[in-house]
């Protein structure tokens, strides 16, 4: 029997299986960095990293290969509003 890519009960971290993506820029305060935050279709938080750095291991997360593009997507994103990810 094959391994499972199932962490908790309904959810797998398999990129192939990522319908949607979204993506929200989070204000952070002081010192506290601001942050990006890439949520799957069913809103569960799949990955988090600061903006001012890049993601790594995009092929994790079905991107590989689109690093200038999700870079330019943080650059232009809002503080504070999630959006569907299209790269």
């Amino acid at each position: 029997m094959g391994k499972t890519l199932v962490e908790a009960s309904g959810y797998t971290n398999d990129p192939k299986l990522f319908q949607q993506m979204y993506i929200i820029k989070v204000k952070g305060k002081a010192k506290i960095p601001d942050y990006i935050q890439l949520r799957d279709e069913n809103f569960v938080l799949i990955a988090y990293f600061r903006a001012d750095r890049p993601l790594k291991k995009l092929e994790k997360y079905g991107l590989e290969g689109k690093e200038v593009a999700l870079q330019d997507v943080i650059n232009n994103l809002p503080f504070g509003k999630l959006q569907k990810l299209e790269i």
